[in-house]
C-alpha cells in the first residue's frame, strides 16, 4: 500500500540519520559500520521501494474489494486510529513471527537479517519479495473487520518508521518504564541475535508487550556479546544472492526431497531436515540449554568440593 504510507516521506531523514551514526561510529564504534555491507542495506532498500511500486498496486486494488465485506463500518472516527495502531502492532507481531516458522515466509524475511552488523543501515533491509511471499495477507483481517484500507495503510507506515531507530548500538538502554512496554534498541539487538539465547525472540514491531504475552521474550545481557546476522552467514556482499539465497536453497531442498517431505520443506520452520541432517532453531536452542545445565552442574560440584575441602 505504497501510496497512503508516510515511509516514503520518512526516506530523507532515513538518510540523514544513517549519516549522523556512521560520523558517530568512526569515532566510538567503527567495528559497526562496513562499506560493503551499507552499500548491500542501500540496495535492499532501494530494490524493496521498486518492489512496492511494481506490487503496491495489486494489494491496493484488493484491499478496498475486501473492504466491500466489512464486517462493521468504523468508519473515519478519532479512536478508530490508535485502535487500528494497536491491533495493526498485533497483526505485525504474528505476520513476523510466522515469517521465523515457517520457511516459505522466511525466504523473504531473512533478507532482513542477513547483515553481520547493526546499524541503522540494516532497517534498510527490506525483503523484495514479501507480496510474492504473501505477507500482505496478514493485514487484510484488520480491513475485513472495518477499518478503511487507507487506515491500515498508514498506521503500518508508522509502525516501520517506528522500527527504524531501534536497529542501533549508539542506544544501550531506554528508561525502564519504555523498556517494559515499547520495543527498544536493547530489545530488537536480541531478535537480530544468532546466540542459542536470542534465538526467535522479541518479535514486537512497536510494543514489546505482545512478546511478554506470548512468551517470546528474551532480555538483553550485559554479560553476553551479541553476535548478529544468520546462523549460516552469507560469505557474501553480492545483493542478488542476498536478496534471492533462501529461494534458491528453499527450491533446491523441495527438488531433492521425496514426495512426502516435499511440502514440509515450504511450510515447516527453517532448519528442518526429513533426515534430521540440520537442526532448527529449537533444536539450537535445545542443545544450548542443556550444555549450559551440565557446566552449571559440574560448576556446583567444584564449588561443593572445594567448599568441603
Amino acid at each position: 500500500m505504497p501510496d497512503f504510507s508516510p515511509t516514503n516521506l520518512a526516506v530523507p531523514l532515513f538518510v540523514a540519520l544513517v549519516a549522523v551514526e556512521i560520523a558517530w561510529a568512526h569515532r566510538r564504534a567503527r567495528h559497526s559500520y562496513e562499506w560493503r555491507d551499507t552499500a548491500v542495506s542501500l540496495g535492499f532498500g532501494l530494490g524493496s521501494s521498486v518492489a512496492g511500486l511494481l506490487f503496491g498496486g495489486a494489494v491496493l486494488a484488493l484491499s478496498p474489494w475486501v473492504h466491500e465485506f466489512r464486517l462493521f463500518d468504523i468508519g473515519w472516527v478519532w479512536w478508530a486510529w490508535p485502535l487500528c495502531f494497536v491491533l495493526d502492532d498485533l497483526a505485525y507481531y504474528w505476520v513476523h513471527r510466522a515469517g521465523h516458522r515457517i520457511r516459505w515466509l522466511w525466504a523473504s524475511h531473512v533478507n532482513h537479517h542477513s547483515s553481520q552488523h547493526y546499524n541503522l543501515s540494516t532497517a534498510l533491509r527490506q525483503s523484495w519479495t514479501g507480496f510474492f511471499a504473501g505477507t500482505f495477507l496478514f493485514k487484510l483481517p484488520l480491513v475485513l473487520v472495518g477499518f478503511h484500507p487507507a487506515m491500515v495503510a498508514i498506521c503500518a507506515g508508522f509502525n516501520l518508521i517506528y522500527q527504524f531507530w531501534i536497529h542501533t548500538e549508539a542506544i544501550r538502554r531506554m528508561p525502564r518504564w519504555f523498556e517494559a512496554v515499547m520495543n527498544t534498541p536493547s530489545h530488537h539487538r536480541v531478535h537480530h541475535a544468532t546466540n542459542p539465547r536470542y534465538l526467535d525472540r522479541n518479535y514486537a514491531g512497536v510494543f514489546i508487550v505482545w512478546d511478554k504475552l506470548f512468551g517470546t521474550f528474551e532480555a538483553e545481557r550485559d554479560d553476553e556479546t551479541i553476535r548478529y546476522g544468520i546462523v549460516r552467514q552469507l560469505g557474501s556482499f553480492n545483493l542478488l544472492w542476498a536478496v534471492f539465497h533462501e529461494w534458491h536453497a528453499m527450491a533446491g531442498d523441495v527438488w531433492r526431497a521425496p514426495w512426502r517431505h516435499k511440502l514440509a520443506y515450504l511450510v515447516r520452520e527453517p532448519g528442518w531436515s526429513h533426515d534430521g541432517s540440520r537442526e532448527t532453531s529449537d533444536a539450537i536452542r535445545a542443545r544450548w540449554q542443556q550444555r549450559t545445565a551440565t557446566k552449571e552442574t559440574a560448576d556446583e560440584a567444584i564449588a561443593e568440593t572445594k567448599a568441603a575441602a
